[in-house]
């Protein structure tokens, strides 16, 4: 055996080889056995002999016993099917003699036996190793994957249950099931289509192993795609479900809280919103809100609204909370996110109305009451204080009210009413807009103040300063003629009083208090109105009654005119206004003559002259003038009448023809009547004397 054997390496290995392999034979105990067959020990498949594959086509490694330097000159192989009957071989393999790769199986899936050995250069046959070759690339039917009902909340964990693939399972069974999760754009659990590796695999264990948690999701919709994956690694078509995540909470907004304090009952409604699960009734277990009043029991409401009604005077606390169809809620319960809560203030109450004690002696007029309210306090705004005669019966006249802090403070202008007794009524109001209504004083009296309030006070004048002084006025042959008289007190029958034109006046009078004592210091009002046409047609000037309750004031000279004088009052005296008093002015005529005589038949005469029109308009329609003569022993008696220009100028040219007139000495003057407009009063010219010759 030995020399064969090292003749059969001669050739192969040469002479050095030869020499190599005679000192091996002589030194070594074991050389014998280099006799033996080669034989193949640890025969493995590549991936396992128990795993599944994809393909027909497997690689089969081994270790060869003795080893190197001996080789094989051939691997053989035969391979038979799941039965046991023989499919191929023996296939003889001389080119690669350390590994069968690939050692192709009929494409049916299923478990092949290879019997392997190795056949030395003498051509002797080594005993042969066996190993089983498993080959399914059938395709699995798809996962059923089932998503939860509804929608998870934002803490809950989203479990991927998977329905089992339908039908037959591949004869290599299925291996378990690849998940991948986005959120909508699309994904693949594994690296290759069309096959997973185990790494690549999430649920292993086999066709039951159908249930894996994914955790919280990111909020919004989240696809699982799914794959059923046979042991070979070959997967199924990918289905897919989506899961909703909702971890917002629902949008509150609670409607019909009142601005403030109510004065009554008040329904709130609480609305929620929710843009992912959303808020559709659904039945008792669907969303709901609810509100709570006071630490009630909540209302519940299927849906996304609940009301309720909040009645009673005091401070209520109202919460409210909504759970969508997620179930994400903020109720508070168990340490969770508390509900949304509210004030709302009730007053149903009116407030209380009381009038001072009594009146302020410095200012009488001052009308003041206080409001109270324990609950949501007096209004800032609002609050009236009226009035009206005792026993009238009428309704109450309301005064001009003011409202500072707690306080309705009204002044009353007493002395534009008749005198008498006057009940009061103040209304206040809360911060809620509950009237309260008042008549009494603090003390319980009734709010009645007897009018006048205020010392009454007396004001007298007429022409004059300390004394009144009175023009009378009279026609006498000669024309009208004016005297002055003097009146030592003040009288208050003279109310008209007549001058020249261009002639002042003295007015004045005195201010006492009812029981004559005089108000010195006091401030008063004189007015002129003048006359229509007057220009100014008003004037008012200030006067001061001396330490004796005396005044005066000069008027000045100008067109006829009603002189009144007032005392305004104080917050202790009453008003008073002085009796009116007329001045008339008379208006101012001047005429003359060309000549002092005149001759019959000769020459006229021009007689001319102007009216004054101090404190008038311009004349634009002129004055009617006029013009008449006298001579011993008859009246007056008028042959002409004129127009004056518009500056009052007049003028007229009379012919003496009758020879009766000679030797008479004639007067003539003109009587200026006035018209509408013209604020003088009528007067005429002094005479002037034209003798006829």
């Amino acid at each position: 055996m030995r020399r064969r054997r090292v003749a059969h390496l001669v050739p192969w290995c040469g002479k050095a080889t030869l020499l190599v392999a005679l000192a091996l034979a002589c030194a070594l105990p074991g050389a014998a056995s280099a006799a033996e067959p080669l034989r193949i020990e640890n025969l493995q498949v590549e991936g396992g002999e128990a795993s599944w594959h994809a393909s027909n086509a497997f690689r089969l490694d081994w270790t060869q016993a003795p080893g190197p330097p001996l080789v094989p000159r051939a691997v053989v192989y035969r391979l038979f099917d799941a039965d046991g009957h023989l499919i191929a071989g023996p296939v003889r393999n001389t080119e690669n003699l350390r590994m069968l790769d690939p050692l192709e199986v009929p494409s049916e899936p299923g478990v092949y036996t290879a019997e392997v050995w190795l056949e030395d250069t003498e051509g002797r046959a080594g005993p042969a190793s066996r190993a089983s070759l498993r080959f399914d690339d059938t395709v699995p039917s798809p996962a059923a994957p089932q998503a939860p009902a509804g929608w998870l909340a934002g803490h809950e964990s989203a479990v991927l249950k998977i329905g089992h693939p339908a039908g037959s399972p591949p004869p290599s069974g299925i291996r378990g099931y690849a998940i991948s999760l986005d959120s909508g754009g699309g994904s693949y659990p594994c690296a290759h289509p069309g096959w997973c590796s185990v790494a690549e695999t999430d649920l292993p264990r086999g066709i039951d192993d159908d249930t894996i948690a994914l955790g919280t999701l990111p909020e919004g919709d989240t696809y699982a795609r799914v794959l059923a994956v046979s042991a070979s690694g070959v997967t199924s078509s990918l289905t897919s479900v989506v899961f909703r995540s909702d971890a917002t909470l629902p949008r509150l907004s609670l409607q019909g809280m009142p601005p403030g304090w109510s004065d009554g009952p008040v329904r709130v409604a609480a609305f929620a919103a929710d843009e992912l699960s959303g808020m559709a009734p659904a039945g008792p277990s669907g969303p709901f809100t609810a509100i709570a009043v006071d630490g009630a029991p909540p209302a519940l409401t299927s849906g996304d609204s609940a009301s309720a009604w909040v009645a009673g005077s005091g401070l209520h606390q109202v919460a409210y909370f909504a759970c969508d169809a997620a179930g994400n809620v903020a109720d508070g319960a168990l340490g969770g996110t508390p509900a949304a809560t509210t004030t709302i203030p009730i007053d149903e109450d009116p407030p209380r109305v009381l009038f001072a004690t009594a009146q302020d002696p410095a200012e009488p007029e001052r009308v003041e009451a206080t409001v109270t309210d324990p609950l949501s306090g007096p209004s800032p705004s609002g609050g009236s204080i009226r009035l009206r005669q005792v026993g009238s019966h009428g309704r109450f006249e309301e005064l001009p009210t003011q409202v500072i802090g707690n306080r309705l403070v009204a002044h009353w202008d007493s002395d534009s009413y008749p005198h008498g007794k006057y009940e009061f009524l103040a209304t206040g109001y809360d911060l809620a807009g509950n009237a309260g209504i008042g008549s009494d004083r603090v003390r319980g009296a009734k709010m009645v103040l007897v009018n006048p309030l205020k010392t009454s006070t007396q004001l007298e004048v007429g022409f004059g300063g300390r004394q009144l002084v009175w023009h009378r006025c009279r026609h006498t042959v000669q024309g009208r003629r004016c005297h002055r008289q003097t009146i030592t007190s003040f009288d208050p029958r003279p109310t008209a009083q007549v001058v020249p034109s261009g002639h002042g006046m003295l007015f004045g009078g005195r201010l006492r208090n009812i029981s004559g004592v005089p108000l010195g210091g006091q401030e008063l009002t004189v007015t002129e109105t003048f006359a229509p046409g007057s220009q100014p047609a008003r004037r008012t000037a200030t006067v001061r009654t001396d330490p004796d309750c005396f005044f005066s004031l000069r008027l000045a000279p100008g067109p006829s005119r009603e002189i009144s004088a007032g005392f305004a009052g104080t917050r202790t005296l009453t008003r008073a206004t002085g009796r009116s008093v007329r001045l008339d002015v008379l208006a101012s005529v001047a005429l003359r003559a060309s000549a002092a005589a005149a001759k019959v038949g000769g020459a006229p005469i021009v007689f001319s002259g102007s009216v004054g029109q101090a404190g008038a308009a311009p004349l634009e329609e002129g004055l009617p003038v006029e013009l008449q003569f006298r001579y011993p022993g008859v009246d007056w008696t008028g042959f002409r009448t004129v127009q004056t220009d518009a500056h009052g100028r007049f003028r007229y040219a009379y012919r003496f023809s009758d020879d009766d007139s000679r030797g008479i000495r004639f007067q003539f003057r003109a009587d200026v009547k006035g018209r509408e407009g013209w604020p003088y009063e009528p007067a005429f010219s002094r005479p002037v004397a034209v003798t006829g010759r």
